[in-house]
């Protein structure tokens, strides 16, 4: 077993990536706080100097033991100051970690808060006051418990220390090692040569390579389907003389990793003349972003273009609306479109960047997020941000690719220093801001070369990885190569989940836009679309989250599904068949995202996102009235399960009216367990009968 030096513990634990002991290790992991979500008190707000928002993210407070624009300053002086954040994902913890930058010693008390809101107390000290050093990392560790963290109070009574009080970050692990140095802005960089990949590179082969340029390889979510560019080859639209087409792949057999032969993707979008491009395919492989603009069938390097799949094959593509586009060299731009549809990486060349090409990022605009698609008004994206610094340098910085964890960047720079002409990198998102990075780690020699390397594309699975090299190519030209991720550079575990979206009475297929959501905070992770083919639709989850999901299509009202990844430790796939209900009377909809404690009728907080959109459809709505069912399964006394069963109706019905629903729209009714939906004799079928769903009773 290879052990990895320190200087690599340092820099993944300051990273909040994976702490791995040898190739062999089970991921470890270090989350720094990436939402405030109270505060007793602050000293500014926003991004603005000593803002509750200081704290998000890594350490960064500099110098330490001094005052620090980079770290929260409660207002005011009392017993009780307290900041509550919460971290990306639930972890087991086993330590918890804050950074108080200034004057430390004031901190009462630490509690983790788990994924049903409960607190648990971590750490109390009655006896608070000044310390010798003007800097410290208090660090807690404990034996993890059965309850997964998703967030830390940090209590702190500022009266007993003297002057200002400041935390730079909070933090917790599922690792009792010390995830911080002291000095933690000068750890020592990971040396690239004690970092070894698993296999050597692998050509693809002939159906895949060819004597001409192989380049830019695009590997769908699950694996499946490749997509790929090839330079003035005799199958091109335009043959030889066609400077570029986008050709495609199946994959035959995923053991033996066999791809079918290539063939071009055809016209739309290929044209006999341009050097035609796919930057990135949407998670079902449905919707392609394109390089370039096309104006009357012929490409022009102005932007970005979509094209969506459809019986008769690919859409005329169509021009993608970025506020204040900009890219001074466009003969030289990249793009990919995260797997959650929010946001849109590209590699251009602006004013406001390091110089050359630098990785930027835009964001739908708020009234176009998860809107109905239309092929012909492409979502409309924000002014691009550049990833900062630690990304970007003077030299080009290009080919970004963002796993499906959302988090993990490979790119491809000559400007970080390496082993050739470009280099492959990797490095982790640290916060919402998309400008804070772990410092970027070069591969390796095994990947890397002192020729040309570069677009690196990962599956969702986390596997295999695929990158063009000019190394060993066909006839000496660049081809496209396959190797065996290590440890150290696989993406987070995710969970891919594909279905068909489909009418709830007819079965028919129905084209719909697809959210999912974490139900612990309502927040929308991501959308996606379903196929106006067959209705299927690809999303991809990662993992330490409880997720919601759901259909919506218009006169429709979605029965939605739910999935607990939070304890996943592994990739996995999993089929799940989404239903939209008419909305007429007398149609039933499910409400599946409705939880209880066992044989309890309290609602718990996950069951909140679902009840929020039940209120919208009913002030939307304002004649509309509904019967609220509840149902239970067959075990235990009937009489208790007929009691328990209204009892969780009423609450139900309590909760809509404390949101303004007028009490007289709803009637509730349980109905115990006597009307079972699926068989009671084990419980993986069971549990479906434990239900509450509402009828449509007057439109």
């Amino acid at each position: 077993m290879k052990l990895y030096s320190s200087s690599f513990f340092a820099s993944a634990a300051l990273a909040g990536g994976l702490l791995l002991l040898g190739s062999s290790a089970q991921a470890q992991t270090v989350l720094w706080a990436s939402k405030v979500v109270g505060v007793s008190s602050q000293k500014a707000s926003g991004k603005e100097p000593f803002s509750p928002d200081k704290v998000l993210g890594e350490p960064n407070a500099q110098p330490l033991g001094q005052i620090s624009n980079d770290a929260w300053i409660p207002a005011k002086e009392g017993s009780n100051e307290y900041i509550e954040v919460r971290f990306a994902k639930s972890i087991l913890a086993q330590q918890v970690t804050v950074l108080e930058n200034f004057n430390p010693g004031s901190i009462t008390k630490i509690e983790l808060v788990d994924i049903k809101g409960e607190r648990h107390e971590v750490y109390k000290n009655t006896n608070p006051g000044p310390l010798p050093s003007a800097y410290r990392t208090l660090q807690v560790k404990f034996k993890p418990e059965k309850y997964r963290t998703i967030g830390a109070v940090v209590t702190m009574n500022t009266g007993k220390v003297e002057g200002v009080n400041q935390i730079d970050a909070i933090g917790v692990a599922n690792v009792d090692v010390q995830i911080v140095k002291q000095d933690f802005k000068n750890a020592a960089k990971t040396d690239v040569e004690t970092v070894q990949m698993d296999s050597t590179l692998k050509n693809l082969g002939p159906n895949i390579n060819s004597r001409y340029v192989d380049t830019h390889p695009v590997i769908s979510p699950d694996g499946r389907t490749m997509f790929f560019a090839r330079q003035g080859h005799p199958g091109n639209v335009g043959g030889n003389r066609d400077p570029q087409d986008i050709w495609y792949a199946k994959l035959t057999s995923g053991k033996a990793q066999t791809w079918a032969l290539a063939k071009n993707l055809g016209t739309p979008p290929n044209g006999p003349e341009d050097p035609n491009g796919l930057a990135s395919v949407s998670a079902n492989g449905q919707v392609a972003l394109l390089t370039g603009v096309y104006v009357d069938g012929f490409m022009e390097p102005k932007g970005f273009s979509t094209s969506r799949r459809s019986p008769g094959g690919w859409s005329v593509p169509v021009k993608v609306q970025i506020d204040n586009y900009i890219n001074k060299d466009p003969e030289h731009i990249d793009g990919y479109l995260a797997t959650s549809g929010k946001a849109l990486l590209m590699a251009v060349e602006r004013p406001d960047g390091q110089g050359g090409q630098d990785i930027f990022v835009s964001f739908p605009k708020p009234d176009d997020v998860g809107v109905q698609p239309d092929p012909k008004r492409p979502v409309a994206w924000s002014k691009p941000i550049s990833l900062g610094p630690t990304i970007n340098t003077p030299g080009a910085d290009f080919a970004p690719f963002l796993a499906s964890d959302d988090k993990t960047l490979y790119f491809a720079s000559d400007g970080h220093g390496g082993y050739g002409k470009s280099d492959i990198f990797y490095s982790k998102r640290l916060d919402d801001t998309w400008t804070k990075w772990s410092p970027p780690r070069n591969l390796g020699p095994v990947v890397n070369s002192p020729d040309f390397d570069a677009y690196y594309t990962v599956s969702a699975a986390g596997d295999n990885a695929y990158l063009v090299s000019s190394r060993n190519g066909t006839d000496g030209s660049k081809d496209i190569f396959r190797i065996a991720l290590a440890p150290a550079f696989k993406p987070e575990v995710v969970t891919l989940v594909q279905g068909k979206v489909l009418d709830a009475v007819t079965k028919k297929p129905i084209r719909a836009i697809i959210h999912y959501e974490n139900l612990i905070t309502g927040e929308e992770i991501g959308v996606a679309e379903s196929s106006p083919i067959d209705g299927s639709y690809t999303i991809v989850l990662p993992a330490g989250v409880q997720y919601g999901y759901r259909a919506e299509s218009p006169d429709y009202i979605a029965e939605n599904a739910n999935l607990d990844v939070t304890a996943a430790d592994k990739y996995t796939e999993k089929q799940q068949d989404l239903f939209l209900v008419p909305f007429k009377v007398g149609q039933k909809v499910k409400l599946n995202n409705i939880f209880f404690p066992q044989s309890k009728y309290y609602l718990q907080p996950s069951s909140f996102p679902e009840l929020l959109r039940l209120v919208k459809i009913l002030r939307d709505y304002p004649t509309v009235e509904i019967l609220i069912g509840g149902h239970t399964d067959n075990q235990g006394d009937p009489a208790l399960n007929l009691k328990l069963s209204e009892d969780r109706v009423d609450a139900v019905k309590k909760y809509l009216v404390s949101k303004g629903i007028d009490a007289k729209r709803l009637t509730t009714q349980g109905f115990g367990g006597t009307q079972p939906i699926s068989s009671n004799e084990q419980e993986e079928t069971r549990r479906f009968n434990r239900r509450v769903e509402f009828t449509i009773t007057k439109k």
